[in-house]
């Protein structure tokens, strides 16, 4: 039975068939138009680093045979056949695209799909519409991607303005023109030097442009040309991967006795608000070692969980900020038991779950964001500091007693079990190691997180002077971690 896709969903292969032989399929129909359906091997860096697999009409299978186009064939406009064992270490996303060849518009197709075909069963589908695009002239329909070390389909569906040449300049690649006949006349053209030279016809005096499709759509390793003109600033730059600020370069103010003759400023040549955003577009590969492979940071202060059937995710109210795809959300109850226990303590959560195939973006108040992966160990953590974690991780609430302490003590989360917790706070906070001695104090307002193996002996109270004015002061409290090695930490740069 084929399973059925949505935009923005991603599906394990495996989940589909244990099959590692695939056919790609890919059914455009828009009337009075013609596509060109292509298969681009990127790197780690979604780049297009070797132009040998930019598979297209023009060199229609990989080196090692891995990616082959095999044409119109079982009702598909165009098909690939992947090996994927065989596809090299090096590429780690083969994207499937499609461009109009001529005028026309995305909008215009009639009805599309990419389906997926193993051992001749078609084990899933994603289709599509024109009513999903406006002005676009060409789609990248589909990805198969490497992610924690196995194979995963995900149905993209994004428009991209510009045709083949501009989807390549977008991989890395760089789609060179013809060039003209050389303007000086070739070698015939100078007096023959010793023996008489048979006449040559008109054509193969003056050499005609070459007109072969390679040289028309060529893909190279991804070097920026140097233009003539002088280079604008580097927020003009379009990345084709978003970077994190600190690498994006930045122009110093150049001496004068070193700058040179002051230029107009040089507008950008294409869209400038998308070239100006690229830097803040949506970090969409698993870059931090540190975190699920589902959860992504996009910048410190906003995440990305990727959902999938059978692993929900419980968030705080209010805390989505967008989504892709298809994406329920609902209240979560705490339960009788939970709610009373969470309203003594203070260790509520006022929760949603979400369920379904897409992604969810979260956020509070630009709160600075943190990925904590567990491994089967234990984290404690204040439930003002919880943005969202994987429903499968335990939680309980736990007290933490002490001399001195209000009430004699007070109350923690401790998550445990195998998953993600997102953990906010004011400012970047910093790990403090936990040994057996010297001790570490902790400001109780200032105290996000510790790991379970930290034991909390004492409180020491301390009297601060808060305010300018006279006769105002605040009593604040310190707790004692200590160890054995290994244990931690976390305290915020701000006091709640």
């Amino acid at each position: 039975m084929s399973r059925e896709l949505v935009k923005a969903s991603r599906v394990r292969i495996s989940e589909l068939t244990p099959s590692t032989e695939l056919y790609l399929g890919v059914h455009i129909t828009a009337p009075g138009l013609t596509f060109d359906i292509s298969c681009f091997g990127l790197d780690a860096d979604e780049r297009l680093s070797d132009d040998r697999y930019f598979v297209f009409f023009n060199q229609p299978a990989s080196p090692e045979q891995s990616i082959r186009l095999l044409g119109a064939q079982g009702g598909d406009s165009e098909s690939f056949a992947v090996a994927l064992p065989a596809v090299p270490e090096a590429v780690h996303k083969l994207a499937l695209t499609a461009t109009i060849d001529g005028d026309g518009q995305m909008s215009q197709v009639a009805s599309g799909y990419v389906r997926i075909v193993a051992g001749g069963t078609e084990v899933g589908r994603y289709s599509f519409t024109g009513a999903e695009f406006s002005t676009e002239r060409a789609v990248m329909l589909a990805d198969v991607y490497r992610r924690g070390g196995e194979w995963r389909f995900a149905a993209v569906g994004q428009g991209f303005d510009g045709g083949l040449r501009a989807l390549l300049e977008n991989f890395g690649g760089e789609a060179l023109e013809d060039e003209p006949a050389p303007a000086t006349p070739a070698a015939p053209a100078a007096p023959a030097p010793a023996a008489p030279v048979p006449q040559q016809t008109p054509s193969a005096a003056v050499p005609a442009p070459q007109q072969s499709p390679d040289a028309t759509l060529l893909a190279v390793p991804v070097p920026v040309p140097v233009p003539a003109a002088p280079l604008p600033h580097p927020d003009a730059t379009l990345l084709a991967v978003p970077v994190p600020p600190e690498a994006v370069p930045f122009a110093p103010a150049v001496p004068p006795q070193a700058a040179v003759p002051p230029q107009p400023a040089v507008p950008p040549q294409s869209a400038g608000v998308r070239i100006s955003l690229t830097k803040y577009a949506e970090l969409t590969k698993y870059t931090d070692a540190a975190a699920g492979q589902d959860w992504v940071k996009q910048n410190d202060k906003l995440v990305r969980v990727s959902l999938s059937k059978g692993k929900d995710v419980l968030a705080l109210q209010g805390s989505m900020v967008a989504y892709q795809g298809k994406a329920d959300f609902a209240h979560e109850s705490s339960g009788m038991l939970r709610t009373l226990v969470g309203n003594l303590t203070g260790q509520q959560l006022k929760l949603m779950r979400i369920t379904g195939e897409g992604q969810v973006f979260l956020a509070d108040e630009a709160c600075d964001l943190h990925v904590v992966r567990l491994e089967g160990d234990s984290f404690c953590v204040g439930s003002d500091r919880v943005l969202a974690f994987e429903a499968g991780l335990e939680h309980e609430v736990r007290r933490i007693e002490g001399e001195g302490l209000p009430n004699g003590g007070f109350f923690t989360l401790q998550f445990s079990g195998h998953g993600t917790v997102v953990v906010k706070t004011n400012g970047t906070p910093v790990v403090l190691p936990v040994t057996p001695a010297p001790e570490t104090y902790v400001d109780v307002q200032a105290l996000v997180a510790w790991s379970r193996g930290s034991q909390v002996i004492t409180t020491a109270p301390v009297r601060i002077r808060r305010s300018a004015y006279a006769g105002h002061a605040a009593e604040s409290y310190s707790l004692q971690f200590r160890g054995a090695p290994g244990n931690f930490v976390v305290v915020q740069p701000f006091e709640v």
